[in-house]
């Protein structure tokens, strides 16, 4: 069998397959179809300090070659993931990495540093695309100012592999990837998604709860490949493609 482990700063992986956060739940869902040890890593939906109930129904939607969703990061909190679900994801054997979201800087620091003390998570994934509730409800992720506030205050309390997520909502996402990286950044992920949104034409209004939502699925592809081959000639770190992966082909032109 040929060698395919990669490593993402300190973080070994066996193999560069891994799953996108919020496509897969927490890995237990999906065990009676995958073998889950086969994965290099499994990155868990997204997790929150506080409980979130998520936004309004309807929250998802069809597109072409895609989907539309504005579910909104419903989860249970951090607490209650590592008294609850951690201990039935801590022995599967690959990496399990958290997928970390907030609304200040201090609530993904907290967040992250509760993660920290957990043996068996190695990594996190920071969720930078979340709106800063201090700041007018923008995305800390579409300037380098809010970028680096939360990758700063979260690399103050974590200690182990952090992986930034990128919003491809900007102007020049490379511009974003460096200003992670001059903050401690092990890693940056993208993309995230795309912000679009649907309209019924009889009802005359949109489809979503909160009018927009994030596009994902193949459309989104072309424009993943773009950012990512940006983002990897302007950065020394790892960077972790996703973005629109159906299949092997797909997963193999984000390695090229």
């Amino acid at each position: 069998m040929a060698d395919l482990s990669v490593n993402i700063g300190r973080l070994s992986l066996k193999n560069p397959v891994m799953t996108a956060s919020g496509t897969f739940g927490y890995g237990l869902e999906f065990a009676d179809f995958v073998p889950l040890d086969g994965l290099g890593g499994i990155i868990v939906k997204g997790t929150t300090l506080k409980p979130r109930e998520g936004n309004d129904y309807p929250r998802m939607a069809e597109t072409p070659s895609g989907m539309l969703n504005c579910v909104g990061l419903q989860n249970k909190g951090v607490d209650y993931f590592c008294e609850h679900i951690y201990p039935q994801i801590k022995d599967i054997d690959t990496n399990m990495i958290v997928n970390v979201s907030g609304s200040s800087p201090e609530d993904y620091a907290e967040c992250a540093a509760r993660i920290d003390t957990l043996e068996k998570i190695p990594a996190i994934e920071l969720n930078i695309s979340c709106p800063n509730v201090k700041d007018g409800g923008m995305a800390f992720g579409v300037t380098c100012v809010g970028a680096e506030s939360v990758v700063k205050a979260v690399r103050e309390r974590y200690h182990k592999t952090l992986i930034v997520k990128l919003s491809p909502n900007v102007t020049d996402i490379t511009e974003i990837a460096r200003a992670c990286e001059a903050q401690g950044a092990d890693s940056v992920s993208l993309i995230n998604t795309l912000m679009g949104m649907a309209i019924d034409i009889e009802k005359r209004r949109t489809v979503l709860s909160i009018n927009t939502g994030g596009l994902s699925g193949p459309a989104v592809k072309p424009v993943a490949l773009r950012m990512v081959w940006q983002v990897a000639k302007a950065v020394k770190i790892p960077v972790v493609g996703l973005g629109g992966i159906m299949n092997a082909r797909d997963a193999i032109e984000f390695l090229t």
